[in-house]
């Protein structure tokens, strides 16, 4: 194996190579003449000779437009990361609507635009990465969250992960994201009025108004503060 760039093996006394454009080229073997289709391209060649060209397209997922579609109107900055070479990287983002794109990249590549994108990112921003493969494994880890499918993940990708999602629709993402939001504005209404009614309690109790109710005011800033929290934590239970 040349990493990056493909195999070598022998057959009959003969070597046979199968790669990319790159790999064909190291080996000067001539592959002038067949134009890039928009596809990844996997030349196969027996000694210095070309005998084949593989043609190979990722099919993209019919929730995926929608999604990117839904991210792109909430503001979010979507950069695709890949391996591909250019023409099939470019036919790719045109149908999904991305308007940011990294194609031709190895392993450490991908490690490398990631961190680019990170130290781009704003105060209070989270980076997010999508993926599958055995190659993902070190950016989703890298990245402030990542996103791996429980199905079609490799083991690496999936035990990389922050969130696995286990029937492989990228667009519950989306569905994930609005259960964070409201997850956090729930706790916060929480915590604000836990805190709120419990220094109300305590600015009377020092002031000495209404002495004789103290007590049930007491028992309301814990018991009833409490049940009250709880109340509002079960709104978390339905989501759109």
């Amino acid at each position: 194996e040349t990493a990056g760039r493909g195999i070598t093996a022998e057959k009959d006394g003969d070597k046979v190579f199968v790669g990319n454009r790159a790999f064909m080229e190291e080996l000067g073997i001539s592959v002038n003449g067949i134009e890039n289709s928009g596809m990844t391209e996997v030349f196969v060649a027996k000694g210095e000779t070309l005998v084949g060209v593989i043609s190979l397209a990722d099919k993209i997922r019919e929730d995926v437009p929608e999604m990117i579609k839904t991210l792109k109107a909430g503001g979010n900055r979507i950069v695709m990361l890949t391996g591909d070479n250019e023409r099939a990287a470019k036919r790719v983002a045109d149908e999904l609507g991305i308007d940011e794109y990294r194609s031709g990249l190895l392993p450490q590549d991908k490690t490398a635009a990631l961190e680019k994108i990170m130290s781009e990112k704003k105060k209070g921003d989270a980076v997010v990465f999508i993926g599958d493969g055995i190659n993902d494994a070190p950016v989703i880890m890298l990245a402030d969250v990542g996103v791996s499918m429980g199905g079609v993940g490799s083991d690496s990708a999936i035990e990389a992960a922050d969130v696995v999602l286990m029937y492989d629709k990228p667009s519950e993402i989306v569905r994930a994201k609005s259960i964070a939001k409201k997850t956090m504005r729930i706790v916060k209404e929480n915590i604000i009025f836990a805190l709120a009614v419990k220094f109300t309690v305590l600015l009377l109790s020092a002031l000495g108004v209404a002495e004789a109710f103290m007590m049930w005011y007491a028992v309301f800033a814990d018991v009833g503060v409490a049940f009250l929290a709880i109340l509002n934590a079960m709104r978390a239970l339905k989501t759109d």
